[in-house]
């Protein structure tokens, strides 16, 4: 059965069940992070990558600590044939400012009201402007596609901005401005998030020590990344490190 356009928040907890649905859905991480995986495909969203999520894929998620996403639900029709295969391709899509600034929009609608309702007003002249703006996307890939694979990959390297630009055949101006407009954020930024999420994955999933995996994340030495850890999670890696093993035994 059709799903008509609507708008909605949710919430979601650790090892969602896999499941598909008859609708297109775009998840856009309001607040926290969460892993996704579609069509056998994993990525982690956060406030810089959204997700899109054909009709009849099969999909599962999960989010630890609090974690706030503003999920699109919609027609296939109501993007086009052309725009939702370039999409269901693409699967992980960056989240450009102009699509931030219209969710931080309906968010603080939102908040006005209380709760995780969405005034049916705000609904109504947001859904379409939203979807809009995201299938009006670029077709072309990125030019930073190609760099943030490599960084992606080998995010303890050495990756000044004067590197990324080479990399990426752009001048340094031109760099920032694309990290920008379309991640919302400097290129030293962007890399400081890779890096952490690169040391939370490998503290839940391994016994590397810490000092290694620090070497290995690009930071000089353990004591940088438990500065980093604890200015963005608030936590020290080896409590980090407990709290999910904790949480995966359970």
């Amino acid at each position: 059965m059709d799903t008509p356009q609507q708008l909605s928040f949710r919430t979601y907890g650790a090892d969602g069940p896999l499941h598909h649905h008859d609708h297109v859905q775009i998840v856009l991480p309001m607040q926290g992070e969460m892993d996704i995986e579609v069509d056998g495909r994993g990525n982690t969203l956060d406030v810089t990558r959204a997700a899109f999520v054909a009709p009849d894929i099969n999909h599962a998620q999960s989010a630890q600590g609090p974690n706030r996403f503003l999920i699109l639900d919609c027609k296939l029709a109501d993007i086009g044939a052309d725009a939702a295969e370039r999409l269901r391709r693409q699967t992980f899509l960056p989240v450009p400012a102009a699509v931030r600034r219209l969710v931080e929009f309906i968010d603080l609608s939102r908040a006005s009201g209380g709760g995780l309702v969405l005034p049916e007003s705000v609904v109504r002249h947001c859904t379409p402007l939203l979807l809009e703006a995201l299938t009006a996307m670029p077709q072309r890939q990125s030019r930073l596609h190609g760099l943030l694979l490599r960084i992606d990959a080998a995010p303890g390297q050495a990756w000044t901005a004067a590197r990324m630009a080479r990399v990426a055949h752009l001048s340094v101006s031109r760099l920032h401005a694309l990290f920008k407009s379309e991640l919302g954020r400097t290129p030293q930024e962007w890399l400081s998030d890779v890096r952490l999420r690169f040391v939370q994955d490998a503290l839940a999933g391994s016994d590397t020590p810490l000092a290694e995996l620090a070497l290995r994340a690009g930071y000089s030495d353990q004591s940088a990344l438990t500065r980093a850890m604890r200015r963005t999670t608030g936590m020290t890696p080896a409590a980090y490190r407990r709290e999910h093993r904790r949480e995966h035994r359970q």
